[in-house]
């Protein structure tokens, strides 16, 4: 297993190389270029630049969180090939620099959703929160400006400004997709760039939908063991796999995290562990990664993991704002070291218990 730390670039992260280094382990980069608009090819000097920044700073960069995917390919417009074209130069690009894992969705219009950014918990920390009755109540048109309002300034990652400004033009162009079509859609996407990958050595895993539930009337194709059944068949290359994230998942109380761990090992090329309180079906918040703060069992999930000899990488996911700290929504610094140390221990009883 090999931890590593979601990190947004200097120019747009509270938490700086130096302090992910400090941290327990020094994690690895799960990086991104996050300025670059989703269908054009990542140039070379910028992939370059971030490498270099990366190892600087004693840390490797295997893992790229997220390459996003143009929404003409997600809805089968004639652009997509274009796009396909420049996702596999990326795809080139990333892996002769020893990039290892693409981390990236196929959600329709925007990313993860979210009721509130900043909810304040019983022990005075703020989370993350989804509340489906707060959903209901947003034209969904403007719920670009409602997560902007509460976002504080930072930028959210699936939430890019070049698509928001024409979200009203996004949701009609999925008018006629159905789920059907969404997976014919990524299928096509798969079959297009999967002989890169392998020639490349770059594993493609996939962010299951979060919340794992439909959303404005938009089609949703990676939900639940049944949704990763059909994904993972539809190209049966190792190197389509999957992002299998804990708390997204783990938000529908149909879906056992660690028997899809057992079921789907060998194509998990990543995953994301955090842990959530779920209040009722479809409410719920995020909380630190203890087990007992929240619905999951985090000691059954990373066990799991033990007992299949996962070797991919892991990285804390969202993290609680504690002690005073302004960061990115989920992205502070001192909760996810938190969680990271919480893991690694849970690791490493879990490793000695079986050696005993």
């Amino acid at each position: 297993m090999k931890i590593i730390f979601r990190w947004f670039g200097s120019n747009d992260d509270s938490v700086t190389l130096e302090q992910i280094r400090q941290i327990p382990g020094k994690p690895g980069i799960a990086g991104t270029l996050g300025d670059i608009p989703a269908g054009e090819a990542w140039p070379a000097n910028r992939i370059d630049a971030l490498k270099k920044q990366v190892e600087d700073a004693g840390l490797k960069l295997e893992v790229i969180e997220s390459v996003n995917i143009h929404d003409s390919i997600k809805t089968g417009a004639p652009e997509r090939d274009k796009c396909i074209e420049n996702y596999i130069t990326t795809i080139e690009r990333l892996g002769s620099r020893g990039v290892k894992v693409i981390c990236y969705n196929f959600m329709p219009v925007f990313d993860w959703t979210r009721s509130d950014l900043y909810k304040k918990l019983e022990d005075g920390s703020t989370a993350l929160s989804y509340e489906q009755k707060e959903i209901d109540k947003i034209n969904p048109e403007n719920i670009a400006q409602t997560i902007s309002k509460g976002s504080k300034g930072y930028s959210l990652p699936g939430w890019e400004p070049e698509r928001m400004s024409r979200i009203k033009e996004l949701f009609a162009a999925y008018t006629e997709v159905t789920e059907e079509k969404l997976r014919d859609n990524l299928k096509y996407f798969l079959d297009a760039i999967i002989p890169s990958c392998e020639k490349y050595d770059v594993k493609m895993a996939i962010h299951p939908d979060d919340p794992p539930w439909g959303i404005f009337g938009l089609p949703r194709i990676v939900r639940n063991e049944s949704d990763i059944t059909k994904l993972l068949s539809m190209c049966s290359s190792p190197y389509n796999g999957l992002t299998l994230c804990t708390g997204c998942l783990g938000a529908s109380t149909a879906n056992d995290i660690p028997a899809m761990i057992r079921k789907f090992a060998d194509r998990i090329h990543f995953t994301h562990v955090r842990n959530i309180k779920i209040h009722s079906e479809g409410d719920f918040n995020e909380t630190s990664h203890l087990s007992a703060d929240g619905s999951l069992d985090l000691y059954e999930i990373m066990k799991a993991y033990y007992d299949v000899g996962y070797t991919g990488y892991l990285r804390p996911d969202h993290g609680r704002m504690i002690w005073n700290e302004q960061a990115r929504p989920g992205y502070g610094l001192y909760d996810r070291a938190l969680g990271i140390a919480y893991i690694n221990g849970l690791w490493e009883a879990i490793n000695k218990g079986n050696r005993a």
